[in-house]
């Protein structure tokens, strides 16, 4: 994976960005539906400027898909809960090439999510000066309801 950095605000610098999206109110048949899932999955990668490598999802009984798609970039996974009509996702991507949040937006669009939040951190913050890794956790960047 090729380390580019980043900025969210100009000064500090970091490896990744990391969404961790809840989807809620989502159509149970959308979420139990294994090649609908992946397909939109992966044009959810294409879509934020990911490069696909591999993908592997798999549904369970009687209900409920797990996946990822690793990207050139780092992954984005899921796990459905259709019985909820809940999807748990995480979009995680390296550099400066895609942007996870246009994966959330366009999932939401798919999943037909009614109400649905984001958690966006900076993974591996960099010390700007020496450009060494800092050893402190990640970092909350915004949290986004809608």
């Amino acid at each position: 994976m090729e380390v580019t950095n980043n900025h969210f605000d100009g000064t500090e610098e970091y490896l990744g960005r990391h969404v961790l999206a809840e989807f809620f109110d989502c159509d149970p048949n959308m979420l139990n539906n294994k090649d609908r899932i992946e397909n939109n999955m992966v044009d959810a990668a294409i879509e934020c400027g990911a490069t696909v490598v591999q993908k592997c999802f798999h549904m369970f009984s009687p209900y409920g898909v797990s996946g990822v798609v690793i990207i050139a970039e780092s992954h984005l996974s899921i796990h459905t809960w259709p019985e909820l009509g809940y999807a748990s996702v995480d979009l995680f991507t390296c550099g400066t090439k895609c942007d996870p949040k246009v994966a959330y937006e366009f999932l939401k669009n798919k999943l037909h999510s009614k109400n649905a939040f984001f958690t966006e951190l900076k993974r591996g913050i960099l010390n700007s000066d020496t450009m060494q890794l800092t050893h402190k956790a990640f970092e909350l960047v915004e949290e986004y309801e809608s």
